[in-house]
């Protein structure tokens, strides 16, 4: 008997990069989400793609590049390492970094574009060529250009004809050397370079077919050759105004759309940047768009139609931890597609493993996990070259709260300050409780209260302001860090033994069993509990609690609260209560209560002070004494 195929195992979303997808994966014109950015990039109203690691920059980038995406002739231009190299080192004497990285690349444009005229002469014109497309033949012969060749190879030839003022210019009718005696280099690769792109220019003229199919230049995966030394920085900033002067050059003729990681773009400061602002476009997604995507990747891969309802309730469960599953998982993820789509497989991967016909709650919980230490992990790793010292700080969060009030980040940076300005001398501007603040807002790892929700960073929100010290570990961190709860408190439990402290002093108290008291001195110290539970709860309404902390602080006195009436009712009802056990657990509970509200942060508060007060009314009235010594809440 054949068993019935298993929807699970068939069940995939993608892979982690566009290359990949693209060849092996299910990013095609059925999956692929025409978003704005896309739109956008594609009419030609921008040119300038910006977006963080696994936003989707590539997938626009390789959509534009198939039969199904730019109506006209694309030109994908990925540097590699070599070629990264090659246009570092390029400098020219009299000129700026930023002016000689863009002669070189406006070079690698101006060959693209005269052997996509050669080509495109010949086969929609006729083999009898114009005047100046045969003057670009003669060009990339003179030059070695004529074949199709890595692009390193096209820029090691760039290079030494601009640097050495050699460029054969004889076909465009021109000497090399021709007005050029005495001048810089700079000015003379400048003069060599505009004779080329005269001839590009005239040849798009002559043709007079560049509104029918526009050339367009796609320049992806940048970081791959980015550092953060000046040369990197005007490498990217020499290809910002190559393409704006190719643009303005040719004309509708040619087009450059530039796809850039956030952390590189954000690190640029150049003369012209104003300039760009027109041109930029930041890619944000949605939850509505990022279910949308996770709707059709699934059906791709099960090769049917699938409904909402299909894939969030009965591939998915319906509800995770109490929240519909499509916000449980988006507001654990960062809102970008591969982060969806990596928390999709991990889901699937865990239920697959694990035999299921569909992923259950249980299955989420366990992805839930493994995706955060992944996440965690990747977020050092996207931005080790601006900010190598994030997994030092990540340290600075394990085992506490997600609320991070600014005090408690002051208290726990300070010991670790000296010793990561001296391990990360270069960045130590960074590495003050500001500067360490503003850089995990900006990177999306802490989020900051404003108004009546928390905001994380999407390129556009302003950082830290000066009285803003409320601050959230984004919840796709938490599992990682251990930081599940808002605050890390010690858990109420009314039976182990204990020292108490409260503030710094060591309280002792008589310890004893039911027989210590009789019924009506047991419940009237239970009362005592009740009341001061009570006073607290009230108290707590009024206190200046971020709401997470508050609520939580207020599930913990309600511990508290309930077992008190519990063991009250017990007693009255002639069931053994060790009365001492339960008021000395109370005093302990309120006293590292304060405490540890002290170190999250929450320090001169009214209901910090009134937790001290109760915890020592208590002990009072169980017949304690305040005696000498010191220590912390957390003493055995």
């Amino acid at each position: 008997m054949e068993h019935e195929p298993n929807p699970i195992s068939d069940l995939f979303f993608g892979r982690d990069d566009a290359e990949n997808d693209l060849t092996a994966g299910l990013l095609n014109g059925m999956v692929f989400r025409p978003t704005y950015a896309y739109r956008q990039a594609l009419s030609g109203r921008t040119s300038l793609i910006i977006g963080r690691k696994g936003a989707g920059k590539s997938a626009i980038c390789r959509q534009l590049a198939t039969p199904n995406g730019h109506p006209g002739t694309t030109v994908l231009i990925t540097p590699d390492d070599a070629a990264g190299d090659e246009i570092r080192r390029f400098e020219l004497q009299g000129v700026s970094g930023d002016t000689a990285k863009s002669l070189i690349w406006r070079y690698v444009f101006a060959v693209h574009a005269a052997r996509y005229l050669c080509e495109h002469a010949r086969a929609a014109h006729g083999w009898r060529a114009r005047t100046s497309v045969r003057a670009l033949r003669g060009f990339l012969e003179a030059n070695g250009e004529t074949d199709e060749e890595r692009l390193y190879d096209r820029l090691r030839r760039g290079v030494r004809g601009l640097q050495s003022a050699n460029l054969a210019l004889r076909a465009f009718g021109i000497e090399a050397e021709v007005g050029l005696n005495g001048s810089s280099e700079g000015a003379r690769a400048s003069r060599q370079l505009e004779v080329l792109e005269n001839g590009v220019a005239a040849a798009f003229a002559e043709l007079g077919c560049a509104g029918a199919h526009t050339l367009l230049f796609l320049v992806d995966r940048l970081e791959q050759v980015w550092t953060i030394d000046p040369d990197s920085h005007a490498l990217v900033t020499g290809l910002l105004l190559a393409s704006k002067q190719v643009t303005g050059r040719y004309g509708s003729a040619v087009r450059c759309t530039l796809f850039l990681r956030a952390d590189i773009y954000d690190t640029l400061s150049f003369g012209d940047a104003d300039k760009f602002h027109s041109d930029e476009l930041r890619i944000t997604w949605t939850q509505e768009e990022l279910a949308d995507l996770a709707l059709a990747r699934a059906a791709a891969s099960l090769k049917r139609e699938l409904t909402p309802e299909q894939l969030w309730g009965q591939l998915l469960p319906s509800t995770v931890s109490g929240e519909p599953t499509d916000e449980y998982l988006f507001r654990r993820a960062l809102p970008r597609p591969r982060d969806t789509i990596q928390f999709l497989n991990v889901c699937q991967g865990v239920a697959d493993q694990r035999g299921h016909r569909r992923i259950t709650e249980e299955d989420v919980l366990t992805a839930t996990g493994q995706f955060s230490r992944w996440k965690l992990t990747d977020l050092a790793r996207e931005y080790s070259v601006t900010h190598p010292f994030l997994s030092r700080l990540f340290l600075l969060f394990e085992n506490y709260g997600y609320v991070v009030m600014l005090p408690a980040l002051a208290t726990r940076f300070e010991p670790h300050r000296e010793r990561l300005q001296q391990d990360f001398a270069d960045y130590a501007e960074s590495l003050t409780t500001q500067g360490v603040l503003d850089v995990l807002f900006g990177i999306g790892f802490l989020g900051v209260k404003r108004g009546h929700k928390v905001v994380y960073s999407d390129g556009v929100q302003v950082p830290p302001q000066p009285g803003e010290e409320e601050f959230h570990v984004h919840p796709c961190f938490r599992p990682a860090l251990g930081g599940l709860g808002p605050v890390d408190l010690t858990p109420y439990s009314p039976s182990r033994n204990r020292n108490i402290y409260v503030g710094n002093a060591l309280v002792q108290a008589a310890t004893g069993s039911d027989v210590s008291f009789g019924i009506s001195r047991g419940s009237q110290l239970l009362d005592d509990v009740v009341r001061a539970c009570e006073r607290l709860l009230r108290q707590l309404m009024r206190a200046g609690l971020p709401d997470d902390m508050r609520a939580e602080v207020q599930a913990r006195i309600g511990h508290v609260l309930d077992g008190a009436r519990r063991a009250r009712e017990d007693l009255r009802n002639g069931v053994p209560v060790d009365v001492t056990d339960h008021v000395l657990a109370a005093s302990d509970f309120l006293g590292n209560l304060a405490t540890q509200l002290g170190e999250h942060g929450i320090r001169d508060e009214p209901i910090t002070r009134r937790l001290e007060d109760e915890a020592r009314a208590l002990i009072r009235s169980a017949g304690g004494a305040v005696g000498g010594g010191s220590g912390s809440a957390s003493a055995p």
